[in-house]
């Protein structure tokens, strides 16, 4: 009986094991695409990536703190990979704030390179997430995204990223001795940014997500 008993044990252990080895296996292939394997496919979109980063980017640059272009850099890093999001961030970031027709922020060099190191960063947080979210079982990419730990994610995110884009672009612009007094005089424009950003991430970014990755499977 004993013997019995200890052979019965280890069959449903090694099914459990056979069973959550099925399991990642197909969370992986939910999770990947024949189309990012492909060189050409991903030169592509990162030129695709930072063009639309770039229109959308100028389109929206006279609505005062209303912007997509840290939703589109987080989106192309999620989609492709760290690497491919701190490009397109960096490319990005370049061509937007050398050529704004709203003010080019290259006659104050630091506040130029810090754009450039927030915008390659954001990117690869896009990538980060991605991998965090790769092996969880509620990531299902071709199908919902609108799963509340999912949101929240994106949601806290959003905000952490514009909170920090606020404070420290307005330190390189006005210097440390201006800065309590301005970043509080422009607090409704900040509040306006954050919230339009958190709702981007919110709304737009997992369904974002879902149409591209289901057009790329």
């Amino acid at each position: 009986m004993s013997i019995s008993s200890e052979t019965s044990k280890n069959h449903n252990k090694s099914q459990i094991s056979i069973d959550n080895n099925d399991e990642k296996i197909e969370t992986e292939k939910i999770n990947s695409s024949t189309w990012l394997e492909r060189k050409s496919f991903r030169i592509t979109l990162i030129a695709t990536f930072t063009a639309l980063s770039i229109v959308l980017g100028y389109t929206l640059a006279y609505i005062p703190n209303i912007e997509v272009l840290t939703l589109m850099i987080f989106l192309s890093g999620f989609i492709m990979s760290k690497k491919e999001g701190a490009i397109i961030g960096l490319l990005s970031a370049f061509i937007f704030t050398f050529f704004n027709s709203v003010g080019t922020s290259i006659i104050i060099l630091p506040l130029f390179i810090y754009q450039l190191i927030h915008y390659s960063t954001t990117g690869v947080l896009g990538g980060l997430t991605r991998d965090f979210l790769r092996n969880k079982e509620y990531f299902k990419p071709t199908e919902d995204l609108y799963v509340f730990r999912i949101i929240l994610l994106f949601g806290f995110l959003g905000a952490i990223i514009t909170i920090i884009f606020d404070i420290l672009s307005t330190l390189f612009f006005y210097g440390l001795d201006s800065f309590v007094a301005l970043y509080l005089s422009g607090i409704v424009f900040t509040i306006v940014h954050q919230v339009g950003n958190v709702l981007g991430f919110v709304f737009l970014l997992p369904g974002l997500i879902q149409v591209i990755m289901k057009l790329i499977d």
